[in-house]
């Protein structure tokens, strides 16, 4: 019974390496590392696909779907304010999770990496430091927090979940909506 359960749970995370490489690679992501560090990032958030484990690891639904016509969404922000407040980025530990919803509920689409530049509330700073770098990308920014209670900050969407037509890395994703 336990090979079979190991079995099992080794066939589940090829499952999660190889569909992340098909994602990507359909999306003209084609690095070695960059696909390595995709399938970190599917393999750290596979969990988050029931919404019940992003609300006990400390993430908070932003009530508003953000979408935008002609673009497509981003979807509901389920926001880590510690992470986001936290000046290190960590691959595996995204700071926002995109969801968008579905017949069944929310559906576990993206990520999104923040990194604050300032305090909540406040202006973009004259002098913002560089842009981070993740997957060999800069972020976008640097821009104001999007609502009462966000720095400013630089940040990356990355849509781990759903393909892209717009691209891996874009800000919206046209297959994403709210209604």
């Amino acid at each position: 019974m336990k090979i079979k359960a190991v079995a099992i749970l080794l066939a589940l995370v090829m499952l999660v390496v190889v569909s992340g490489q098909v994602v990507a690679s359909s999306l003209n992501v084609n690095d070695p590392a960059v696909l390595k560090d995709l399938a970190k990032v599917r393999n750290a958030t596979a969990k988050y696909h029931d919404v019940e484990n992003a609300l006990a690891d400390g993430f908070v639904a932003d009530p508003v779907c953000v979408a935008e016509d002609g673009f497509g969404g981003m979807g509901i922000h389920y926001v880590n304010y510690e992470r986001v407040m936290d000046p290190e980025l960590n691959l595996l530990e995204p700071e926002i999770l995109l969801y968008a919803p579905s017949g069944d509920g929310l559906k576990l689409v993206g990520v999104e990496y923040m990194f604050a530049i300032g305090a909540p509330d406040t202006e973009v700073p004259d002098f913002p430091p560089d842009s981070p770098i993740l997957f060999g990308r800069e972020f976008d920014g640097p821009m104001l927090g999007h609502g009462p209670g966000q720095p400013p900050h630089y940040d990356l969407h990355v849509w781990v979940w759903q393909p892209n037509p717009s691209g891996m890395f874009a800000m919206f994703n046209p297959k994403v909506s709210c209604d």
